[in-house]
């Protein structure tokens, strides 16, 4: 073994490794981001099941090795001698889980509220890259393990049991308090150099305030209602179903506007009819009724009405999502936006237009297209 670990430290590898010890973990955690982005596909597919689990599980031995490895029950053992690569290991971990839940997010083509919970995901993986312990930093090892473990609950729990509701949210996150806790319990019990290092106070503290906040951020609808994503959500001049493909059309962007499928002008002749199509995915087997709330923005108050909330069921299995779509008539110039919600009022996404009466076509032309 130490002949192993001396060539490979004589190697172009390791040679790398050691020139660039400050910037080896962000690569580590870089390679975690881009290994899941080129394979994990559906949360529902058996190969993404594991390889998630398969992170998780490897995250939390990591951690422990690399918490107690200063114990005298490792002298003279690999795990010793392989202790300073623990770090990278962490770090690939951490961008391997966070990459795959990016991956699942943004599914969803709205930039609603939600994106909030992105940002703040972003700024949390990412903290320990500008913190002067990085990765040593336990209690900022501990908050980013415990966000990272809400997550892959709220994401497993409702894909494995193939039903989500605030009741099955809250069962994922006392699940992740139970199990972070236990094993921040665990290491601390296992290693003095922990004991001596942390207030296993302040850190419980500090684990059960994120999840206080999680919850909150839950409670104003500022989390997606993982793992249920807005594949596609766009306003549309007509949607017909032919041979069990909605064929859509809708107004052409301009040539410019590369980002958005659709051109958020909606240019309304007399007695038109306005629709709404989406796209929703979710996992295999799971079922659940998903709503258009049709706002109007009045200019006189400065405030969004609503006008109707119409709903429609979503069952789980198609790769492109299930399809669905509203439609209103006679419907007031000016700014609109349909909110894409579940029964307990989460949003999926928005699909945002101004409505502009006009006697001629679109100049831009129509698009007709498949789904």
């Amino acid at each position: 073994m130490r002949r192993a670990l001396a060539r490979y430290r004589k190697s172009a590898v390791g040679r790398f490794v050691i020139r660039n010890q400050k910037n080896v973990p962000i690569l580590f955690f870089m390679g975690g981001f881009i290994f899941d982005t080129l394979t994990l596909g559906r949360i529902d597919r058996v190969y993404d099941t594991v390889v998630l689990c398969s992170h998780m599980t490897l995250l939390s031995i990591t951690l422990y090795l690399y918490n107690t490895v200063d114990e005298d029950k490792w002298e003279g053992t690999f795990i010793r001698r392989y202790s300073e690569y623990f770090p990278l290991l962490i770090q690939f971990f951490f961008g391997a889980l966070s990459s795959a839940f990016v991956i699942y997010f943004f599914r969803s083509v709205s930039m609603s509220k939600t994106m909030f919970f992105f940002i703040l995901l972003v700024l949390l993986l990412f903290a320990n890259e500008f913190l002067k312990k990085k990765i040593s930093n336990k209690y900022l090892q501990f908050s980013i393990y415990y966000f990272i473990s809400f997550t892959f609950f709220a994401f497993m729990i409702p894909t494995l049991i193939r039903e989500m509701n605030t009741f099955i949210f809250i069962i994922s996150g006392l699940v992740s308090l139970g199990s972070t806790l236990a094993l921040i319990r665990f290491i601390y019990r296992s290693s003095a150099g922990t004991r001596a290092e942390i207030s296993l106070k302040k850190l419980i503290t500090l684990i059960l305030f994120i999840y206080i906040a999680i919850n909150v951020f839950y409670a104003f609808n500022l989390i997606p209602p993982v793992p249920l994503a807005m594949d596609t959500g766009l306003v549309a001049h007509d949607v017909r179903k032919e041979n069990n493909e909605y064929i859509v059309t809708y107004e052409k962007n301009p040539w410019y506007v590369f980002w958005r499928k659709h051109d958020t002008n909606f240019h309304r002749q007399a007695d038109q009819r306005v629709y709404v199509f989406t796209s929703i995915f979710a996992p295999t087997d799971l079922k659940k009724s998903i709503f258009h709330r049709w706002k109007w923005f009045n200019p006189d108050t400065g405030k969004w009405e609503v006008t109707d909330k119409i709903s429609f069921k979503v069952t789980g299995g198609r790769d492109r999502g299930f399809r669905g779509y509203t439609h209103k008539n006679n419907l007031k110039e000016g700014q609109w936006k349909v909110d894409v919600i579940t029964e307990e009022e989460l949003v999926l996404g928005v699909v945002d237009f101004v409505i502009k009466n006009t006697a001629e076509p679109p100049e831009e032309g129509m698009v007709r297209k498949s789904f």
